[in-house]
């Protein structure tokens, strides 16, 4: 399971970077990540960077979320966030737009973690089966998440114990997932 989410991962990242290149002419670029260091930074301008991706070159796991709330991370998450270095890539999902969370660097992916551990804790709070969140949606309070549980990916609105199926395993996400630019 673990390389068919990597492979996944870096099929869909490559059909993102081939999108930029058809329509863009150049790779894909970021205007918010302007002075950010990163192994992906290709070049900096005025509009913003332009990037590509690289491979993850820290240990490959989430120990630092594992440990901060005793959970068995599921190994599709674990493989998510530990293939490569990339930033953030719009995409859609059967027509739910979303944006694809990647770490940018160490540091982002130390955030990363930290971040996953408040949400896990606000979902032990709140009683609710534990989530992973792997990408934002246009909606603040509606997230894109794994169940941890059993590996679906699920369209999860913050708060509440109800969640859509939007598939199996995140491999089948990525799958079917379109590149937006």
């Amino acid at each position: 399971m673990l390389d068919q989410t990597a492979q996944q991962l870096s099929d869909f990242t490559q059909r993102y970077c081939q999108r930029w290149q058809q329509e863009c002419q150049t790779a894909p670029q970021n205007d918010q990540l302007i002075g950010v260091d990163s192994p992906c930074l290709i070049a900096t301008n005025e509009n913003g960077i332009t990037w590509q991706p690289q491979p993850f070159t820290l240990p490959k796991n989430l120990d630092a979320v594992s440990k901060g709330v005793d959970l068995i991370v599921q190994p599709s998450v674990v493989a998510f966030y530990t293939t490569q270095f990339a930033a953030e890539m719009p995409a859609s999902f059967e027509g739910t737009s979303l944006t694809l969370l990647q770490s940018w660097n160490g540091e982002d992916f130390t955030l990363l973690q930290q971040n996953l551990v408040g949400h896990l804790v606000m979902k032990r709070r709140l009683k609710h089966s534990p989530t992973l969140f792997i990408a934002t949606t246009d909606d603040d309070s509606t997230i894109i998440a794994v169940d941890n549980l059993n590996g679906n990916v699920i369209l999860e609105t913050l708060g509440k114990k109800q969640a859509k199926v939007l598939a199996p395993s995140l491999g089948d996400f990525l799958e079917i997932l379109r590149p937006e630019i």
